[in-house]
């Protein structure tokens, strides 16, 4: 008869258990030094290793020839453990024997002297499942059993025990295993069965078995049964998965609000066999991977993806804002749990992506967060200068508002010095034959200085990816001229720090620069002037050297209005 994988590559010795050091270790220690409890308790999710570790100590706590703490596996009593020819070894399963009457026959049974082993030992499995009576008639045994009587406990819910069992015992808590150690094992028990993994198909597999080993073997067999060469697409045709591919384009249709995208993704897996439930926890847990590149300084330890994952990952996440992730996540949690609640899993599936590309259907706080978000990054808001400005035309548009406002701030004295990037049109125009009835300019926030010329209160833009990524809707050419620069805020400027000097050739176009300021004022919310960042005090030489930045300095100088489009 077959025997299936996790029962055929289960460890036979502390050595071989996957993930687990802090205890295996501190068994082996207490077996070599002889300091054997009476009552040890295992907790710890499924597929860990409890149950294993378990029937590894009960067999090293008899073994007449120990190994570095480890059973030699080769003495009568380890042979006969094995082969269930030694009645010592008791396992016990608490779900289906939870009552008193099975705890007192137990007690009984205790009190009789191993027939060929050194130690009875009582292994008892989900022994959160035993009824309080069960509990209050085990206190006093597993207290103070006789000499020969050793009791493991294990459970998953180690919270529904009770505090007198607890204390009454030796605890171990077993992690879950991590994803790269899994794969290795996989990768073992693969050669040793004949056949071939792709490492990017083992670590998918590692990372279904969320932490349990025994879980990963179970798919493992799946596959091999399929065939012997695995690979990513056999993994997910064998489990049912959708591909990773799909999931980025659902993202990209919640990013992009396509609700027509979405809904033929889904009609597509459907009719190719696809879970609805798995496809909804693929794709939460995949904006949850975005959502910890959003928010921590490196999610790349945490996240269990191949490295060409991790940069789609990573480039699709600067494209989402963190409260749209968190939106999807919250409507997908609600989504999952009505499905296993009985319903119609490929419609929840629908609305759940009809939610997400159209917010405004949705009444959910998080929804409203995310409208709000998007409402705020979308509208400007106007910079706060020393004097009293005039109000914005309410019947313009926003953008016009905000350009209208950024074109009536001239270029003071102070101003043209600055490292901006003017644009002097029309200055012939601007003369006059009466200049004393222009209006004089007021003065903006132009970036510090110290005496050696250098700029003050300087700090990193962060959102400047972000803001690249937004400009290639607007401009592709400009995007690419300014890809790997980085950026700075200054006052009320953003200076930008550029190698490609066509970059700022470009900028002095006016729908360029314009496209720039857009873009920055969709990702913050705020309108900039732009410059460059010369962090050696080269900026007084480049304004010498700018033939437009001396036109503007004589201009005015004679009092001609200079402005900055």
């Amino acid at each position: 008869m077959y025997q299936v994988l996790y029962r055929k590559w289960r460890p036979r010795v502390f050595s071989d258990v996957v993930g687990q050091p802090q205890v295996t270790e501190t068994l082996k220690n207490e077996l070599k030094t002889g300091r054997i409890s009476h009552a040890y308790l295992f907790t710890g999710s499924r597929g860990t290793g409890k149950t294993t570790c378990a029937k590894i100590l009960a067999k090293a706590v008899n073994c007449l020839n120990l190994k570095d703490g480890d059973p030699c596996g080769e003495c009568e009593i380890c042979r006969g453990i094995s082969d269930g020819t030694v009645m010592d070894i008791v396992e016990i399963d608490a779900a289906s024997n939870n009552g008193v009457d099975n705890i007192r026959a137990l007690r009984e049974e205790a009190n009789f002297t191993p027939a060929a082993a050194k130690y009875r030992v009582y292994i008892i499995d989900e022994v959160h499942m035993l009824s309080v009576g069960a509990f209050n008639a085990l206190l006093k045994t597993l207290e103070e059993p006789p000499a020969h009587v050793i009791f493991i406990l294990a459970t998953t819910e180690v919270h529904k025990l009770p505090a007198t069992i607890l204390s009454r015992c030796q605890r171990f808590d077993f992690r879950r295993i991590p994803a790269e150690d899994i794969s290795k094992r996989l990768q073992y028990v693969t050669e040793q069965e004949g056949g071939s993994l792709d490492p990017e198909a083992g670590m998918l597999l590692a990372r279904l078995a969320d932490g349990a080993l025994r879980d990963a073997l179970s798919l493992l067999d799946q596959c091999l049964g399929r065939s012997r060469e695995i690979t990513v697409q056999v993994v997910n045709e064998t489990a049912g998965l959708a591909g990773r591919e799909h999931l980025f384009a659902l993202a990209d249709a919640v990013q992009n609000g396509d609700s027509s995208s979405a809904l033929q993704t889904i009609d597509e897996l459907y009719r190719g066999g696809k879970d609805m439930a798995r496809l909804c926890e693929e794709f939460s847990s995949h904006l949850r991977g975005m959502m910890l590149i959003k928010t921590m300084k490196n999610a790349r330890s945490i996240l269990a993806v191949t490295e060409e994952e991790w940069n789609a990952m990573q480039e699709q996440a600067l494209k989402m804002p963190l409260p749209t992730l968190l939106h999807g996540l919250n409507v997908l949690q609600e989504t999952l749990d009505k499905m296993y609640r009985g319903g119609d899993r490929r419609i929840e599936m629908e609305m759940a992506m009809v939610r997400l590309t159209s917010p405004e259907l949705d009444d959910s706080k998080s929804s409203i967060l995310r409208r709000l978000d998007h409402l705020e990054k979308g509208t400007p808001r106007r910079k706060a200068v020393e004097n009293t400005q005039p109000a914005a035309d309410s019947t313009l548009p926003i953008s016009q508002q905000a350009s209208n406002e950024a074109e009536k701030e001239p270029i003071s004295a102070p101003a043209v010095s600055s490292p901006s990037i003017p644009e002097v049109s029309g200055a012939s125009s601007s003369v006059t034959e009466k200049p004393q009835k222009q209006e004089i300019p007021t003065a903006v926030k132009t970036p510090e200085k110290d005496s050696e010329g250098l700029f003050k209160n300087v700090q990193p833009f962060s959102e400047w990816p972000e803001v690249l990524e937004a400009l290639k809707t607007y401009s592709r050419t400009i995007a690419a001229a300014f890809n790997g620069s980085t950026a700075y805020l200054s006052g009320g400027y953003v200076l930008i720090d550029a190698k490609n000097e066509m970059a700022f050739k470009l900028l002095r176009e006016s729908s360029q620069r314009d496209h720039m300021r857009e873009a920055i004022q969709n990702i913050t919310g705020k309108v900039y002037r732009l410059g460059p960042y010369r962090p050696e005090g080269g900026t007084e030489k480049a304004k010498s050297e700018d033939p437009l930045i001396a036109l503007a300095q004589k201009a005015q100088n004679a009092g001609i209005q200079v402005t900055e489009k």
